[in-house]
């Protein structure tokens, strides 16, 4: 079998023939006489040309800013309720988080909050924001908001999908097929989730404001892409976004905690524990660095990164 250089050189030999338009036989002391120079001449301002040519044609995916956004706080929190085999005494206060995807003409929302009264009659919130609010330090109205990925649809996470008026919402088809349908065909299917945010999504999805995810491991604009199987509720999903640091995953109640990833343990409302388990560890290949998977309620996401404005931190 001919050797590489071989063949380069039976091809240059090929494009000289095709030059002068005069047979030449090909022996093997033919190729092995065919000379560098000739290679050289020959070949190197094609492959200048290929290298060139490359990085034209590449689609390069765009690069985002990521913002996580706290506003409100839950105190006292049992942490048995979020990190599966907790110690039941062990409470901590803990953050209602949004989290903003900026860049490639985009201001793009991870999750909403929340904001209408019945929310605070049953639940004790402190220092809250609205969340429409919570952009003006990062230079957002609401109106500038294009889109809002619901990671699932608890009342914290999609009650708030009304606040950003020009925004297309992205959900999971599954998780919007289910609660708008057989969830509310028993009694202990549908925790957490608003019968008016099912409502609101609803009737934004036949004013065409909706995209539906069909899946795992779909991108939905350039360098976003949404993945399925934490299964904290029928369909929740996690969202991969591209940065200059590489992967970040924005978590959401797929991973409550930093200590759901540190202790390799499920989050403990979840319909499937292993599936959940599955899912974080399969966030470890698809983030840059673990450091860069940032959990849905974890107070210390706004220690651990750099502090813009109070209560935010750039995730970088």
């Amino acid at each position: 079998m001919p050797s590489i250089l071989t063949f380069v050189e039976t091809l240059g030999l090929a494009h000289e023939c095709a030059r002068t338009s005069k047979p030449i036989v090909i022996f093997q002391s033919d190729v092995r006489k065919y000379s560098a120079m000739k290679f050289a001449r020959v070949f190197l301002p094609l492959l200048a040309a290929i290298i060139l040519v490359i990085p034209s044609t590449a689609q390069t995916k765009p690069t985002y800013e990521i913002y996580a956004i706290r506003y409100a706080t839950v105190p006292d929190y049992p942490i048995a309720e979020l990190v599966s085999g907790a110690d039941p005494a062990r409470k901590a206060d803990i953050a209602m988080m949004v989290w903003l995807v900026r860049g490639n003409g985009h201001n793009i929302l991870v999750d909403c909050g929340f904001y209408h009264d019945q929310f605070f009659k049953d639940w004790n919130i402190k220092g809250f924001i609205k969340p429409s609010d919570a952009l003006k330090p990062l230079g957002v109205k609401p109106e500038d908001v294009t889109d809002i990925i619901i990671s699932h649809m608890h009342w914290d996470h999609a009650d708030g999908m009304d606040l950003f008026p020009n925004a297309r919402i992205w959900i999971q088809k599954e998780e919007l097929e289910y609660y708008s349908g057989e969830a509310w065909q028993a009694k202990d299917t549908h925790g957490g989730i608003d019968p008016g945010d099912v409502l609101t999504l609803v009737k934004l999805n036949t004013q065409g404001h909706v995209g539906m995810v069909n899946g795992d491991a779909q991108e939905i604009l350039p360098g976003i892409t949404c993945y399925t199987g934490g299964r904290h509720t029928y369909a929740s999903q996690y969202v991969g976004v591209n940065t200059k640091a590489g992967t970040v995953v924005l978590a959401s109640d797929n991973m409550y905690m930093y200590e759901n990833l540190e202790r390799h343990v499920p989050i403990a409302a979840t319909l499937d524990a292993v599936s959940n388990l599955h899912a974080q560890e399969r966030m470890r290949t698809l983030a840059a660095n673990p450091a860069l998977i940032i959990p849905g309620h974890d107070s210390a996401v706004l220690t651990k990164f750099p502090n813009p404005a109070p209560g935010i931190a750039k995730i970088e």
